[in-house]
């Protein structure tokens, strides 16, 4: 089956044997139920300018030379549609996501396939063998099967019945069941919209589910969130802000314009919302700025079993579950205790008998580098934040406190064990 690669700059000749020009791209039409675009026409770069042959008008293709069956003059010339594809300008080149190696790959050649006549878009080639056959270093040879034997598909090769174009900007993207992208990790899918360009980016991130799109924003900073959901619209990225942290919800608001930040507060559930015009209260830098709404109280005179089966209620909303707060009912920090204290607890123990009456925490107003010097201090998972009352107004985890002190590509190393 032949390569695009092989087939543009070929000569082309007319009915008389004149070379009236040389082949610059073929045109393939999406039209119809066929997966496979078939080959409509060619784009023939003559003395006079781009002139589109009608593919019928081509006696051989795959020849040293394209003869045609009359004479230019005498050739209707074919109109692109909207629905037509120019491979070289619109195909090669463009990336598309691998979701088997997670990552964003180029297409270096175009496979073409003949069915009863008509040549069709077989496959794109993503590996190293097209783009040799590019630059003219791989000689044309029957294809053999790749790494996984006969039957198999080749490395770097790619049906066409999972490529498709994004017609708005000429961009590949790769057809891939739902599913499937939202079993990546959310630093996988991170990852692969870094490699993309923003206006990409975006787009893949658009098409994922509120939650998924959370998550993977979540992975990088707040200054590329605000990049990648600025062409997104505003009941999305509402969505997307209530299924984030509180925190990091509160981080990208920030690096948004304040007017869009007031329009998407007021689209949010009000509690959601309220969590986060709490934190954005608070200067950036402070352990209020930097903290989390989200983690799991009791009273001091639960038992160990009801405190297990708050946490079994309260779980799915918190931060860290490593530690559990101990508070009056004013909300007054009176102790804390680790998850594992509470399963070694006897069921019927009071928690007040095995919490820590002693325990570090830090004011809302107090800088992050002294929330960071405690976290390192003490090897903390979370410390608790309060007012000038001594009430816990939230958490703030090890990976947000170390923030300015560990480099973000290391700190998004760190197993959050405590998820």
């Amino acid at each position: 089956m032949p390569f695009i690669s092989e087939l543009i700059g070929k000569r082309v000749a007319d009915a008389d044997g004149r070379k009236i020009g040389y082949l610059r791209d073929l045109v393939a039409s999406a039209r119809g139920e066929m997966p496979h675009p078939a080959i409509v026409a060619l784009e023939v770069k003559t003395p006079g300018g781009l002139v589109f042959v009608p593919v019928g008008e081509a006696a051989v293709l795959l020849a040293p030379v394209i003869p045609l069956l009359h004479t230019l003059d005498a050739i209707a010339p074919y109109e692109p549609g909207p629905s037509d594809l120019l491979l070289v300008r619109d195909i090669l080149d463009q990336q598309i996501i691998d979701v088997n190696d997670v990552r964003v790959v180029r297409v270096n050649d175009v496979e073409l396939a003949k069915v009863n006549g008509t040549f069709y878009v077989a496959n794109v080639d993503t590996g190293s063998r097209g783009l040799l056959r590019r630059l003219g270093l791989l000689r044309a040879r029957p294809r053999r099967a790749g790494k996984g034997g006969p039957g198999k598909t080749p490395l770097g090769i790619i049906s066409w019945d999972n490529v498709e174009p994004i017609s708005k900007n000429r961009q590949l993207r790769l057809k891939v069941p739902g599913e499937k992208i939202t079993e990546l990790h959310p630093a996988d899918l991170a990852e692969i919209i870094s490699d993309l360009n923003r206006n990409d980016g975006s787009q893949l991130l658009e098409a994922l589910d509120a939650r998924t799109a959370a998550e993977t924003l979540e992975e990088v900073e707040p200054d590329f969130q605000a990049s990648l959901v600025k062409t997104m619209t505003d009941e999305k990225v509402a969505n997307v802000l209530e299924e984030m942290s509180p925190d990091e919800a509160a981080d990208l608001l920030a690096e948004l314009p304040k007017a869009r930040s007031r329009s998407l507060l007021k689209m949010m559930e009000k509690d959601d919302a309220a969590d986060v015009r709490k934190l954005l209260s608070y200067p950036d830098d402070s352990a209020g700025g930097i903290m989390t709404t989200e983690f799991i109280t009791v009273p001091p005179n639960r038992s160990a079993a009801q405190a297990m089966k708050a946490i079994r209620q309260d779980a799915h909303d918190a931060e860290t579950i490593f530690y559990v707060y101990v508070t009056d009912k004013k909300k007054h920090l009176q102790g804390v205790f680790s998850l594992k204290e509470l399963v070694l607890a006897e069921p019927r123990t009071p928690v007040a008998e095995f919490m820590h009456e002693k325990f570090v925490s830090v004011n809302v107003r107090d800088p992050q580098d002294l929330v960071a010097q405690l976290v390192s201090k003490y090897n903390l998972l979370a410390v608790p934040v309060v007012d000038d009352e001594g009430r816990l107004q939230g958490i703030v985890t090890a990976d947000d406190a170390l923030d300015k002190i560990i480099p973000t590509a290391w700190k998004k190393r760190i197993p959050r064990l405590y998820h």
